[in-house]
C-alpha cells in the first residue's frame, strides 16, 4: 500500500507540474521567438537565399553604419558596432523575420542633438588631446560616444517600461498618415543635415525649432564657399546610386544576384581619393582613421541621463514606430504575426545592451528591410550572416576605409532615404480616399520639419484623436434593422431564382439578431440554401458604426466572433474534424494561420455581404481594412459583396485597392446582393451540367 500510494502521489505531482513546465516552455517561445522558428529552419531551401541576402545586407550595414555614425556626430567606427550588436539581439527577441535592425538615420539625428549640446565641437580644444586606451581614440571622441550611448540606454529603458506596461496595444493610435508624414519629415531633416557634406561647406551645427530653415539660410549666405570637387563627386555618386538601384529593381527577376553598388562606390571612391590625394590636393574631407577590433564593454555615463531625457524619448518613440511599421509590413507580406508588445522588448534590449558596447541608438531601417525583400531573404538568419561579414570589416577591412570621402557617404545616406522621401506620392492617395487624412499628413509633416520628429509624431496623434472625437458625436451610431422585414425582402427577392428548385434545394433564411457587447452594433444573418451536393452559406454583416483607426482592429475581431458563433452552431459534427476553422475566419486572422486552416472547406462555400448602411464616415485606416478584407477573402475563393455603400466610400475603395472590376461587388441593397449570388450560383451549376 505504501508503494502504491507513493506511486499515485508521484503521478499526481507530475500532473500538477506538467502544465507548469508547458507554460514556461510557451512563455520562452513567446519571449524568445528564435526558439520558435530556428528548430524549423530548412537548410536546403533557406540557407542559400539567406546567405546571399546576408552578404548584400552586410554591404548596406557597413555603408550606412559609417554614414549614420557621422550623422550622430560620433566617430565612424561606432557605427560599425551599431550595425553588429543590435542586429544579433533583435534576431533573438524580435518577431519580424524580414526586418534589418541596426543604425537608423532618424534615431542618429535625434541623438546628435544631445551629442552636440553636451559635447560641442568647440570643446575639442578643451579636452585632452592624448589618445585614450580605447582603440587609440581621443577623449573627445569617447565623450561624444558616451552621450550617444546614454541616449541609447535611456531610450531602451523607456521601451522596456512600455513593454512592462503592455503599451503595445496603444499603437492603433499611430495611423498610417501620421507615420508616413513623420518619417518623411524626419527624412527631410536628415537630407538637410547632409547638405554641408554634399557641398563641402564648413558650417556650425544648427538645431532646434526652425533649425531646418536656418541651415538653408546659412548655405545661401555662404554659397560662394561651396567646394566644387565635393559637389561634383556628390552629384556623380547620387546619379550612379540611383541609376544602378533602379536597374537592379527592374531586372531583379532576371538576375539572381543584384549589383552591390554601395560597396562598389565605396571601393572606387576610396581608391580614387587615395590615388589623387584629394584630401591634401583639394581639401576634400575624408572618413579618416578607423581602428580595428572591439573594445571591452563600458557602462554609459549615468550622470547625464537626466540631460538626455528628451532625446531618449524621441529615440524610443520614433525608433519603435518606424520599426513596428516595417515589422507589420513584412508580417502582412509574408503571412505571419507580430506582437506589438514583444517588439517593445526586442528594440528595448537592442538599445540597452549595445549601449554598454559603444553603440549609437538603433532601429529598423526601411532601405535595408527593402533590400531583404528584393534579395529573397527567408528568416533572420540573413541578418546573422550579415553580422559575420560586419565583424570581418571591424577586424580586418576597417582601416582601409580611411580615404573614403565624406561627400560619398552623404550621398549614400540621401539615396538610402529614397523610400521615405517618395512617400510624398501618398498625398494623392490620401486626397482621393479621405481629405481629412490628407490634411493630417500635411500638418504633421510641417510640424516635423519645423520642430522635430517626436514633436511631429505627438502632434499627429493628438490631431487625429481630436478630429475623430469631433466627428463621432455627429455620427449615426445605431442602425435599427427590422430582421423580419429583411427576411421577407430576401425571400421575395430570391423567389424568382428558387421557385423552380426541388424542395430539397429551397432556401432557408436564418436570422441571428444578436448584437455584441462591445458596442460595435454589428448584426448578422445567415442565408443557407440547402442543396444535395453542397451548401452555400451567405453571411450578412451589418456595420452600424463609423470605421476609423480607433475601431478598425476591433471591427475584424467582432466579425470573427460572429462568424465563429454561427460556424459552431451550423457546422455538422462530422465536419468539425475536417474543417476546424471556417475559411472566412482564416481570412480575418492577422496572418497567423497555417495552410490547412486557410484552405476552403470542401463541404461549404461561403459568401459575405457587408451592409454598409450604418457606415456614416470612415478614414484611411477604415478603407484599408475593408479593402484588405476583400482581397484576403478573394485569395481564398470567398466572395465578398458590399451593400448600401455611399458614393464616396465606393470611390475611396476603388482608388485604394485593386478591386475586381469584372463582376460587381457594390450593390444598392442586401437583397440585390443575395440575388446576384444566387444567380451566379445557378449560372455556375448550369455551366457544369453543360460541360458534363
Amino acid at each position: 500500500m505504501t508503494g502504491a500510494k507513493r506511486k499515485k502521489r508521484s503521478v499526481l505531482w507530475g500532473k500538477m507540474h506538467t502544465p507548469h513546465r508547458e507554460d514556461i516552455k510557451q512563455w520562452c517561445k513567446r519571449r524568445l521567438p528564435i526558439l520558435e522558428w530556428a528548430p524549423q529552419y530548412n537548410l536546403k531551401e533557406n540557407l542559400l537565399p539567406d546567405t546571399v541576402s546576408g552578404i548584400m545586407l552586410a554591404v548596406q550595414q557597413v555603408a550606412q553604419g559609417l554614414s549614420f555614425a557621422m550623422l550622430s556626430s560620433v566617430h565612424p567606427v561606432f557605427g560599425l558596432y551599431g550595425s553588429l550588436f543590435p542586429a544579433i539581439i533583435y534576431a533573438i527577441f524580435g518577431m519580424g523575420r524580414h526586418v534589418a535592425t541596426g543604425t537608423f538615420a532618424l534615431t542618429s539625428l535625434i541623438s546628435a542633438n544631445a551629442v552636440e549640446r553636451l559635447v560641442p565641437q568647440s570643446s575639442r580644444n578643451l579636452t585632452t588631446q592624448s589618445n585614450s586606451s580605447v582603440l587609440g581614440l581621443s577623449e573627445f571622441e569617447l565623450q561624444r560616444i558616451g552621450v550617444a550611448a546614454a541616449v541609447s540606454f535611456l531610450g531602451g529603458v523607456i521601451q522596456l517600461v512600455m513593454f512592462v506596461l503592455q503599451l503595445g496595444s496603444a499603437t492603433f493610435l499611430l495611423t498610417e498618415p501620421v507615420i508616413s508624414a513623420m518619417t518623411t519629415g524626419a527624412a527631410t531633416h536628415v537630407v538637410t543635415s547632409q547638405v554641408k557634406y554634399l557641398l563641402g561647406i564648413k558650417m556650425p551645427y544648427i538645431s532646434g525649432p526652425l533649425g531646418f530653415f536656418y541651415i538653408y539660410a546659412y548655405v545661401f549666405e555662404n554659397i560662394k564657399s561651396v567646394q566644387l570637387e565635393a559637389l561634383l563627386l556628390s552629384l556623380l555618386s547620387i546619379i550612379v546610386l540611383v541609376l544602378v538601384k533602379e536597374l537592379n529593381e527592374q531586372f531583379k527577376r532576371k538576375i539572381k544576384v543584384v549589383l552591390p553598388v554601395d560597396l562598389v562606390l565605396i571601393i572606387a571612391a576610396s581608391f580614387a581619393c587615395y590615388c589623387t590625394n584629394m584630401e591634401n590636393t583639394y581639401g576634400l574631407e575624408v572618413v579618416g582613421h578607423i581602428p580595428n577590433g572591439i573594445p571591452p564593454p563600458r557602462a554609459p555615463p549615468m550622470n547625464i541621463l537626466s540631460a538626455v531625457l528628451t532625446e531618449a524619448f524621441g529615440v524610443a518613440l520614433v525608433g519603435y514606430v518606424a520599426s513596428l511599421a516595417l515589422a507589420q509590413g513584412s508580417a502582412k507580406k509574408f503571412k505571419y504575426s507580430v506582437d506589438d508588445n514583444q517588439e517593445f522588448l526586442a528594440h528595448g534590449l537592442s538599445n540597452v545592451i549595445p549601449s554598454f558596447l559603444f553603440c549609437i541608438p538603433s532601429a529598423a531601417a526601411m532601405g535595408r528591410t527593402a533590400g531583404l525583400y528584393s534579395t529573397g531573404a527567408k528568416t533572420q538568419v540573413a541578418c546573422l550572416i550579415s553580422c559575420m561579414f560586419v565583424l570581418i570589416v571591424i577586424y580586418a577591412i576597417g582601416p582601409l576605409l580611411y580615404w573614403l570621402p565624406m561627400c560619398v557617404l552623404a550621398s549614400i545616406i540621401v539615396v538610402g532615404l529614397k523610400g521615405m522621401l517618395i512617400q510624398f506620392r501618398d498625398l494623392k492617395k490620401y486626397w482621393n480616399v479621405d481629405k481629412i487624412d490628407w490634411g493630417i499628413w500635411i500638418s504633421t509633416y510641417i510640424f516635423t520639419i519645423c520642430f522635430a520628429a517626436n514633436v511631429g509624431l505627438l502632434f499627429g496623434v493628438i490631431c487625429t484623436i481630436a478630429i475623430v472625437l469631433g466627428r463621432f458625436p455627429r455620427a449615426k451610431t445605431l442602425s435599427i434593422i427590422d430582421m423580419k422585414e429583411m427576411e421577407l425582402k430576401v425571400k421575395t427577392e430570391m423567389h424568382d431564382s428558387t421557385e423552380n428548385w426541388p424542395p430539397s434545394k429551397r432556401t432557408n433564411v436564418k436570422v441571428f439578431p444578436g448584437s455584441l457587447k462591445t458596442g460595435s452594433n454589428i448584426r448578422s444573418l445567415s442565408v443557407t440554401p440547402r442543396r444535395m451536393e453542397t451548401s452555400q452559406q451567405i453571411k450578412i454583416i451589418s456595420i452600424n458604426n463609423p470605421l476609423v483607426f480607433l475601431n478598425a482592429k476591433k471591427f475584424s475581431a467582432d466579425l470573427m466572433k460572429i462568424i465563429l458563433k454561427e460556424s459552431d452552431s451550423n457546422q455538422p459534427l462530422d465536419d468539425v474534424s475536417k474543417c476546424e476553422q471556417n475559411t472566412l475566419l482564416s481570412s480575418l486572422s492577422n496572418g497567423n494561420c497555417n495552410e490547412e486552416a486557410s484552405q476552403p472547406c470542401s463541404s461549404e462555400k461561403c459568401s459575405l455581404v457587408l451592409n454598409c448602411s450604418g457606415l456614416t464616415f470612415y478614414d484611411y485606416t477604415g478603407v484599408s481594412t475593408l479593402v484588405e478584407l476583400y482581397l484576403d477573402c478573394k485569395s481564398r475563393s470567398v466572395d465578398v459583396f458590399l451593400a448600401n455603400c455611399t458614393a464616396s466610400l465606393i470611390k475611396a475603395m476603388t482608388y485604394y485597392g485593386d478591386l475586381d472590376t469584372e463582376k460587381p461587388i457594390f450593390f444598392d441593397s442586401v437583397p440585390a446582393a443575395i440575388s446576384i449570388i444566387q444567380s451566379n450560383k445557378n449560372l455556375s451549376k448550369a455551366s457544369d451540367n453543360s460541360e458534363v
